[in-house]
């Protein structure tokens, strides 16, 4: 698989994760940034939604909000349109074990094999030029909003849907999901807000 080119569809990003880190036993954020490409910003969302929802790893207390900060440096560089993606060294070499991620990876795969077949390219200008800066600027607001999400419950699986539905979108340029994601992130935005003054 050329690992240069970016991803194409989920089930090709959760074989990257797989064929990428096959042989360690834990898994860097560094790794997974690498097995999607240092030019992927989409699939950076993408990854984050993917294991914040999966069981096992997003259950962990303090992920879902590690991997928030994670998008917000990410994608703060898509605004000022960086070419790559930087993170510093103490996120980059944060670890979980290969074995959960595997399992994680192993309960997205029937999914990941049906929204392929649904996802294409359609009002692509949602995802494109200035549709892509806002995509980034509306993941960015559930990034920033993933430490309240692990106080109010469930909002955190909100949160990872919706990066992972924008993620999906600028990976396959599918508009139409672009506004599934805003959907979603308005829907989370306001059951937090919600249950932080209930």
């Amino acid at each position: 698989m050329d690992q240069t080119q970016p991803p194409a569809s989920l089930t090709d990003v959760l074989q990257r994760l797989r064929e990428h880190t096959e042989g360690q036993q834990h898994i860097s954020i560094g790794d997974l940034l690498a097995a999607v490409g240092q030019r992927s910003f989409g699939p950076v969302a993408l990854i984050a939604g993917l294991i914040t929802i999966a069981p096992l790893i997003g259950d962990i207390p303090g992920v879902p909000t590690l991997l928030g900060l994670v998008v917000l440096l990410t994608l703060g560089q898509l605004l000022f349109q960086r070419q790559s993606v930087w993170i510093p060294n103490k996120l980059s070499n944060r670890r979980v074990a290969r074995e959960t991620l595997i399992k994680g990876l192993d309960w997205m795969q029937k999914p990941a094999c049906f929204v392929d077949r649904w996802t294409r390219p359609r009002l692509t200008w949602l995802v494109r030029g200035p549709g892509k800066y806002l995509m980034a600027v509306f993941c960015m607001l559930v990034a920033a909003a993933m430490p309240a999400m692990e106080v109010v419950p469930f909002s955190a699986n909100g949160g990872a849907l919706a990066l992972m539905v924008f993620g999906m979108a600028m990976v396959v340029e599918d508009g139409l999901l672009a506004l599934l994601g805003m959907a979603i992130t308005g829907g989370t935005l306001w059951a937090v807000m919600i249950g932080l003054m209930g």
